[in-house]
């Protein structure tokens, strides 16, 4: 990758265009509908369609495969009920989770939205952004991740906008994203609002360019080379995302990591070693730099497990339940992570390794 003569921006290597657009007649007569199909026109998407209605047919035919390369393939505009604009608490990230989006484009095997969402995993982008964004002006100040802690109060009342979708992945067709940051740059929600999310594309071109007030923190999901490689398709390469970070960096953002989900691989600590180092030399003489960490260790429920074999039959990933200790929550809910000895080895390693090669970074937690 090199830099464009132009504007010393990287050009982008993953660029994620919808075969199939379909609006909802909710959806079609808001302002913001009218911004992603001019950006779905200009990407080059020609099969858009206008439903009389509010929803969304003819996903399920077909084989497993075959529904889930459909579904991936589709941007459906719907209109977000109130249900899905009430802000939720999201803790260790955010203080409140604000989704602009449901649904991911990239081609993740180990996706943990496999559990959380029912149904083919079209990506639906929410129409209704005013609405979308209207509680973030009355949650500031409510809060108990960075609102209500001393060692996270600089953040400001935080707003997680990646749990349900990778918001960079489908922001060449949406605009939702760089409008969230623009609108929270310029204080239209109070001074102490912020907003963060995880990408695992390097777009940044747009982002760049926003004036976005310190007031929304981009943290790029990073990797070991063999997970990045094996299980992490249709997203940018781990040097990109790297090279966006400090795009970004330089650019003023609060920046961030996501280092997930971390496996015990053959040669572990090798490869997350090098991945380190990368992260190093990316930061390296960025100017006032704020640079934070969060560490996450691979886990898999039966549910997810089963949708997952069902979307990547050959798949490699590890998902042993023999292998794994379950962890239970108080609502009955089991999901399988590793041994209480491996956490263990891997966050006393991790933790030290951060700290030596990367002191610049803050860790914001290990789960």
């Amino acid at each position: 990758m090199t830099p464009s003569p132009a504007t010393g921006l990287v050009q982008p290597t993953r660029l994620w265009t919808p075969k199939h657009v379909v609006v909802t007649a909710s959806a079609a007569d808001l302002p913001h509908t009218a911004e992603i199909l001019r950006r779905c026109a200009a990407a080059g998407v020609d099969d858009v369609t206008m439903l009389p209605g509010d929803r969304i047919t003819g996903l399920r035919a077909g084989s497993d495969r075959e529904v889930y390369a459909r579904a991936k393939s589709t941007l459906a505009v719907v209109v977000a009920p109130p249900s899905a604009r009430k802000p939720q608490p999201i803790p260790p990230s955010a203080d409140w989770r604000i989704d602009l989006a449901k649904g991911c484009p990239a081609h993740c095997q180990y996706c943990y939205l496999a559990g959380s969402l029912s149904g083919p995993p079209i990506t639906r982008v929410y129409a209704n952004l005013d609405e979308v964004l209207a509680p973030i002006a009355s949650h500031v100040g409510r809060g108990s991740v960075t609102s209500g802690t001393a060692e996270r109060a600089h953040e400001g009342t935080t707003f997680e906008m990646s749990c349900y979708t990778d918001p960079l992945g489908i922001e060449r067709v949406t605009g939702s994203l760089a409008a969230a940051i623009a609108r929270v740059g310029a204080g239209e929600f109070g001074d102490d609002a912020s907003i963060r999310f995880t990408t695992k594309f390097d777009d940044v071109t747009e982002l760049a360019a926003l004036d976005h007030g310190g007031r929304t923190r981009v943290r790029f999901s990073v990797n070991a080379a063999d997970v990045a490689h094996r299980f992490e398709g249709g997203t940018a390469r781990m040097p990109a995302r790297l090279a966006a970070l400090r795009t970004l960096a330089r650019a003023g953002y609060p920046v961030g990591v996501t280092i997930a989900p971390i496996m015990p691989i053959p040669g572990w600590r090798e490869q997350y070693g090098r991945l380190l180092a990368d992260l190093a030399d990316a930061v390296a003489d960025v100017p006032d730099l704020d640079l934070t960490a969060e560490i996450i260790t691979h886990r898999f429920t039966p549910a997810s497990k089963d949708v997952l074999l069902g979307w990547y039959p050959a798949t490699k990933l590890e998902m042993d339940e023999d292998a794994r200790s379950a962890k239970r929550s108080k609502f009955g809910g089991v999901k399988y992570v590793y041994p209480k000895d491996v956490m263990a080895e891997m966050r006393s390693w991790f933790t030290a390794e951060l700290e030596r090669v990367v002191p610049s970074a803050q860790l914001l937690y290990w789960t």
